[in-house]
């Protein structure tokens, strides 16, 4: 395959990929989603995430229909990311695309939540000592090494089922054998601390090296000590080299001249002597040493290579696994044929959640031919099998949050990941539309917006539909009929959808198959806070709720010309609403 295949890949990237790594490991690095291997070869980590994605998941990244669905996808990854063991890991979760057919996406799920309760049930000295042995690989750059170390810790904590059933049949000793020997071996010398004798015999030279280079001073030294015979010098000299170089004293004996013409050749001849046979003997250690272990790894070759192939992907797993952990997320159930759904119960919003998991409300919601059996304190009849759902109510009332919510859980169940819901169905899509509420009152953005929106609807295959205010980006008359028809279009083409808005009122009378649903504020708090009851109400329109605002800023006026002024607006929405709200926040103050 030409490496100009590749989307993204064009005549000078493909001369950077060849001149750094060669053909064929320029493509095994992109077919294996090696983000870290096109980096380093001169490619920018975000082009090289993006190559990667469209290389290994092409038709899933054209599931993400708009710019919203994409940038919400990132910021998915994103979170995902924050919960990598290595920056591998990190790497590969960036390259995860929506996956292509419901068999995939139930075999990474088994995969992610079998590592997700292997991890739950470890204790957490256990779970300390693997994060610490990846920390390990990570910095080692994933070396053989650290991959071996980081299976033993896995190992060690008793992690071997699932997806680390790749290390359940290593041999423990075999591998920590293999370790020992890579932890000694650099290259084809033999480390310090490796070899006790070995290390014995690297002092000795290392000694005798010093007290060669400095020999002048050593024979002055001698002399000072009141040495002035020859055979009371050879003895100082003799004791001096037994004490500081660690030599035996055959060898040093062996090493001294018997016909040096003076004490300065007599020392000079017998240092030199002393380094050619320490220089001989380091050698020959060195080389019996570093063979053992090469012998040992050898034996060991198959389990390091199991063990290094087994780590990289049990890294991607467990990263995943914390993911899943941290927001308590769950198994989604695929809808498939003739059915078509997207619904939770106590779904919860991972961008709020990632900020503060406390002011998460859970919303239980539901399009299409859901299993959806009760909603939370009875507040509404459960929704019937509409498939089509036109939300509606307060600022501020999280409409915006429950598209999102929606869109997150599908696009991590199309992924093969868990979701944050307590339940979810979830039928697989081929295009997700996404639309935020984009203020630009221009022909320009409204033209741009409708081309996004609506091609996806007109392919034959099925199609969610998320979009937020469409009123905003043109004047309410002419909004209302196109979000009547985009209303209309979803339901001819049998699409699921979501549309938010508060032109409610102006789209009547809608398809008998779509469902307008409301959220609805139930007043201000002691803090004069808005209190907004999250879960919507199914077959009920939700109200805007200028009142309770008006009445915030009435209590929270600076002046009395202020004052007046947003009085003047109470009058407008009402004011005996007004004044009826702050006494009812003042009543439950004084509580």
């Amino acid at each position: 395959m030409r490496l100009e295949e590749y989307w993204g890949v064009g005549p000078k990237t493909r001369e950077t990929l060849v001149e750094e790594l060669g053909r064929e490991r320029a493509i095994q690095a992109i077919e294996s989603g090696d983000v870290r291997a096109l980096a380093d070869a001169g490619l920018a980590r975000g082009r090289a995430t993006r190559i990667l994605r469209r290389a290994t998941g092409g038709a899933g990244m054209d599931v993400l229909a708009t710019s919203d669905a994409r940038s919400a996808y990132k910021e998915l990854l994103d979170l995902a990311v924050d919960h990598a063991v290595t920056q591998r890991a990190a790497d590969r979760i960036r390259v995860l695309t929506p996956l292509d057919g419901r068999a995939a996406m139930e075999e990474r799920l088994d995969d992610v939540l079998a590592a997700r309760d292997a991890w739950a049930d470890l204790a957490a000295d256990d779970r300390e000592a693997v994060l610490e042995a990846y920390e390990r690989y990570d910095e080692r750059d994933g070396s053989e090494r650290a991959a071996v170390e980081a299976a033993l810790a896995l190992l060690a904590a008793g992690v071997d089922s699932g997806p680390f059933a790749g290390i359940a049949d290593l041999e423990r000793d075999r591998l920590a054998a293999a370790a020992e020997a890579l932890a000694a071996l650099d290259g084809g010398r033999v480390r310090e601390g490796a070899d006790e004798e070995l290390d014995r015999l690297r002092d000795a030279l290392g000694a005798v090296e010093d007290m060669d280079a400095d020999a002048l001073a050593l024979i002055e030294d001698l002399r000072s000590e009141g040495v002035h015979d020859v055979e009371g010098f050879r003895q100082s000299f003799e004791d001096r080299l037994l004490s500081e170089t660690d030599v035996t004293i055959d060898r040093v004996r062996d090493a001294m001249p018997t016909d040096a013409a003076d004490a300065t050749g007599f020392v000079g001849d017998t240092l030199r002597t002393l380094r050619t046979d320490l220089t001989e003997a380091v050698d020959e250690r060195e080389e019996t040493v570093a063979s053992d272990f090469q012998e040992t790894l050898a034996e060991a070759s198959e389990a390091v290579d199991q063990a290094v192939a087994a780590v990289d992907d049990i890294a991607l797993h467990l990263s995943l696994a914390r993911f899943a952990l941290e927001y308590d997320c769950t198994r989604p159930i695929f809808v498939t044929g003739e059915d078509a759904a997207v619904s939770v119960v106590n779904a919860r919003n991972l961008t709020l959640a990632a900020r503060d998991e406390d002011s998460v409300q859970p919303v239980t919601y539901g399009l299409g031919e859901h299993g959806i059996t009760s909603v939370p304190d009875d507040v509404n009849a459960v929704p019937g099998a509409q498939r089509v759902a036109v939300l509606t109510g307060a600022n501020s009332g999280g409409k915006t949050t429950l598209l999102e919510t929606l869109c997150q859980v599908v696009l991590l169940a199309t992924m093969g990941l868990p979701v944050p819901a307590d339940r979810a169905e979830v039928t697989p899509v081929d295009s997700l539309v996404f639309h935020r509420r984009h203020a630009s009152f221009n022909a320009g953005v409204l033209e741009s917006t409708l081309r996004s929106i609506v091609p996806p609807l007109s392919t034959g295959g099925r199609t969610l539909m998320l979009v937020d205010e469409f009123e905003a980006i043109t004047e309410p008359g002419s909004a209302a009929d196109l979000l009547h028809g985009l209303v209309t279009l979803s339901v001819d083409r049998e699409a699921l959808a979501v549309f938010v808005t508060h032109l409610a009122d102006d789209l009547e009378p809608l398809p008998p198959q779509a469902r307008v649903d409301g959220i609805f504020a139930e007043g201000l708090n002691p803090d004069l806070e808005l209190l907004v009851d999250y879960q919507p109400r199914f077959g009920t329109v939700g109200r805007s709720t200028p009142e309770f605002i008006v009445s915030r800023l009435v209590a929270n006026a600076s002046d009395r010309g202020e004052r007046a002024g947003f009085e003047t607006l109470a009058e407008a929405v009402g004011n005996e609403v007004v004044q009826r709200t702050l006494a009812d926040a003042r009543w439950d103050a004084s509580e």
